[in-house]
């Protein structure tokens, strides 16, 4: 009796890896949810926006007007532009948008120089303690 229980568990063995060799190793492969060419796009945009958000936000504190302002507020505008570049991707995003914003109001007229200084001056704070946050 023993020998056959051995005979058959020595089959079944067999059996069950001969079957597991022949199943082709591409079957048993998952199929990628992504594509490698959707994630090179997708880098490639989130590295475009950015590079966008930086140079629009760089571009916001070196104007003139938002250097004379972080000099009376006794910021550092150098250092307000180096810390940009250490912000996460949103961020940047949310910063970047609020400074759009704030110069394409402040170029139709519904801002004040006055209201500029205090925008700038909050966002370049702003800047300043999520870097140093960190």
């Amino acid at each position: 009796m023993p020998s056959l229980m051995r005979q058959f568990v020595r089959v079944a063995a067999a059996g069950t890896l001969a079957v597991v060799f022949m199943i082709p190793q591409d079957a048993l492969a998952q199929s990628h949810v992504v594509s490698l060419a959707e994630l090179q796009n997708a880098t490639v945009a989130s590295t475009t926006a950015r590079q966008k958000n930086v140079e629009t936000l760089r571009e916001f504190v070196s104007s003139p007007t938002a250097e004379k302002a972080l000099k009376s507020a006794h910021l550092d505008a150098q250092q307000v532009r180096n810390a940009v570049s250490r912000l996460s991707d949103q961020e940047l995003a949310q910063l970047a948008s609020r400074a759009s914003k704030t110069q394409a109001d402040f170029a139709a007229g519904t801002l004040s120089d006055r209201d500029l200084i205090i925008i700038l001056v909050a966002i370049a704070a702003l800047i300043l303690i999520i870097v140093a946050v960190r």
